[in-house]
């Protein structure tokens, strides 16, 4: 394991082995080749690691003064650079600007100092310190904060500078998809509605998307910006939207007709059924197209979220589908898969963004459509030309457009080996190493963020193809299995399969599976998703380990397969996460009669929910997967599933099928009785 010296970058030399030079500007640095490497420490100048960790454990409390008395204990240490931001992050409010300018200056060209200069400008933002922002925005590397777009564009409005079509369009587009209110892209929405470079109607867009998503705060504050005499009726609304639309006798005002479709859409999202017959009875009629048309789309996105049959009903009595966001075209297509009415899913899709519309999946669904209703060779051969835009193995819909094409489904070609060279840079890259040690002594937070600044944000576009299969061997050669993956799947013209789908602990998972009879490929693929092979994984719900099971569903499970003497703390243990998992997934392939799509779905959200969605009509196992109600789940179901397909292909060296796989679902016979009824 190698290490080099130059994580301590106390002096100018060191500074320019990080930066590339030292007389390079900060913004375009580059990583050079580091000095010739030596041996790998997990300290250097004898600094125990404790320190470290206990500073981690005092920046998590907030603990000022506890970092201060650390500080000059972690000097020398291989993560003195956390450890130094940590310490000035918790003060950064009372820091002067001499303290900050001195922090980046020593830690120059590292993760740490482009990371403390993100916050310094978000509090420069926030204090209109046009100054020190103007001063430091342009040495900002990662670029993908979008707080600080929106204040840089919020300082050039402030101070009569002109700012381009693009940025602004940017600062709009930050600010519609914000999830929660922030000060900048207020700011700037605010600044650009009143140059007139922020329409009347984008702001009513925001208070509808805030009011759709439960964020009465965001839907408030959109509203100030624009009526601040009735902002104060947007809390009425979310705490009775039915009791606030009683009140009125009609919506006279544009104003008016606004507040009432966002009462409409407040009361979708928990009655779709009622805020449709009020739309039915009386509000259509007094609402601009466009309100009308965004209040019948959310009641069908809920209508559709609940598996409802009107949801088709709902979604068609929208005549123009250009006034929807691209979330609710993505709700009128899947109502219109689930239903079989192809027109209603071209047509959403069709309205939808240049963006989405190019995503495999709207892409392989449009082209399924368009071959449903193709009257001719020409249009079937149009459709053919988008499955081709999108088919190969990367993902779900590039292997379904894959197979819809005709062609199996088999593992690429691998890429040219890399040269010593290539390996050589990697060892010596003192930002992966670092963010690998860091990992390695149990800080993952802080450890994937450094890896993911030095893969993806260090230099714009982030590291090329070679680049990112060396640094993801190396993460492969210290089982950091996450970083491993997460860093092959960045590749664009190559794919390493090897890395993408590794096979940590394969005697005890393939042993395990096969003698329950579950295929391995299926419990690889799971794993995958679940954990990504980090065996002290443990998620925000308690669900620990490689499989990670709950505590209460591995004791259910333990006591189902006769287990004798398991207790919680043994979830943690290789051979028995592996044993419980595996038997638990058995048990939920066994409950839905071997259906992949339904186990997987179960295996994430319990049994019961499956049990329900796969109520009304049977189909095809894509259609009803993209029809599932939780994001996370729907996901979770589709990857799983590729991954499946991924590692059988590399377990059993043949071609392999998606679709097979994915099969049908539908209702239980009735002759089909609960296999285990207490499942949990």
């Amino acid at each position: 394991m190698l290490f080099p010296k130059i994580l301590t970058p106390l002096r100018r030399t060191a500074l320019a082995l990080l930066c590339g030079a030292a007389h390079l500007p900060l913004a375009l640095a580059q990583p050079a080749p580091a000095a010739p490497p030596a041996p790998l420490a997990l300290s250097t100048a004898n600094v125990p690691d404790s320190v470290i960790l206990d500073m981690r454990e005092a920046f998590r409390r907030g603990d000022r003064a506890r970092l201060a008395a650390l500080l000059p204990q972690a000097r020398g240490h291989a993560l003195e650079p956390w450890a130094a931001y940590w310490e000035l992050k918790t003060r950064l409010e009372d820091a002067s600007g001499l303290e900050v300018q001195d922090f980046l200056a020593r830690w120059a060209g590292t993760y740490q100092e482009d990371r403390l200069r993100n916050d310094w400008l978000l509090l420069a933002g926030k204090r209109r310190d046009w100054a020190s922002f103007a001063a430091e925005h342009p040495r900002f590397r990662m670029r993908d904060d979008a707080q600080l777009r929106c204040y840089a564009v919020a300082m050039d409005l402030s101070q009569g500078r002109p700012v381009g079509a693009a940025a602004a369009e940017q600062v709009r587009a930050d600010w519609l998809g914000q999830r929660d209110l922030d000060d900048a892209c207020l700011l700037a929405a605010d600044l650009l509605h009143q140059a007139g470079r922020l329409a009347d109607q984008d702001i009513w867009r925001k208070a509808r998307l805030g009011m759709e998503t439960n964020r009465p705060a965001m839907a408030r504050a959109a509203v100030a910006l624009l009526a601040p005499d009735v902002a104060a009726e947007v809390a009425q609304i979310q705490n009775s939207p039915g009791r606030y639309l009683a009140s009125r006798l009609g919506a006279v005002t544009r104003k008016r007709q606004e507040l009432a479709s966002l009462a409409l859409i407040k009361l979708a999202t928990s009655d779709p059924d009622q805020a449709a017959a009020l739309m039915d009875g009386k509000w259509a009629s007094q609402l601009q197209p466009e309100e009308r048309h965004w209040t019948w789309a959310v009641i069908g996105k809920q209508a559709a979220l609940k598996l409802q049959d009107n949801a088709t009903r709902h979604f068609a009595q929208i005549v123009s589908d250009t006034d929807l966001t691209d979330e609710l075209l993505a709700w009128k297509a899947r109502a219109g898969l689930r239903a079989g009415q192809w027109h209603m899913v071209r047509g959403a899709i069709e309205a939808m963004s240049a963006e989405a519309r190019a995503q495999p999946d709207w892409t392989y669904w449009l082209a399924r459509a368009r071959l449903a209703r193709a009257s001719g060779e020409p249009e079937r051969a149009q459709a053919r030309q988008l499955l081709e835009s999108v088919a190969g193995t990367r993902g779900f819909y590039e292997k379904l457009a894959q197979e819809e094409l005709g062609r199996p489904l088999a593992v690429p070609p691998a890429p040219p080996a890399l040269s010593a060279e290539e390996r050589q840079w990697a060892r010596q890259h003192p930002g992966l190493n670092r963010a690998l040690l860091t990992i390695g002594l149990g800080l993952r937070s802080e450890g994937v963020r450094e890896w993911n600044y030095w893969t993806n944000l260090h230099s714009p576009g982030g590291l090329n193809d070679r680049e990112l299969l060396a640094a993801a061997e190396l993460a492969c050669q210290r089982q950091v299995w996450d970083r491993c993956i997460n860093t092959s799947e960045r590749t664009q013209a190559v794919m390493d399969y090897g890395q993408r789908f590794p096979m940590p602990h394969q005697d005890a998972v393939v042993r395990q599976a096969r003698a329950i009879g579950l295929d391995p490929a299926y419990v690889y693929g799971l794993i995958r998703q679940e954990s990504r092979f980090i065996m002290d994984a443990r998620s925000g719900v308690g669900a620990s380990g490689l499989m990670q099971i709950m505590p209460a569903t591995a004791r259910w499970t333990a006591r189902k397969i006769g287990l004798d003497g398991f207790s919680p703390g043994q979830i943690n243990e290789l051979d028995t996460n592996i044993l419980i998992g595996t038997s638990y997934l058995k048990l939920a392939l066994d409950e839905f009669r071997g259906s992949l799509p339904l186990a997987a779905a179960a295996y994430n959200a319990g049994p019961g929910r499956p049990r329900n969605w796969r109520n009304g009509p049977t189909l095809e196992g894509a259609i009803w997967a993209e029809n599932i109600p939780f994001a996370e789940t729907r996901d979770y179901v589709k990857k799983v599933l590729s991954n499946t397909t991924d590692y059988a292909a590399l377990l059993t060296g043949q071609p392999q099928s998606l679709k097979a796989r994915l099969g049908t679902v539908g209702p239980a016979t009735p002759d089909e009785p609960v296999v285990t009824k207490d499942l949990p």
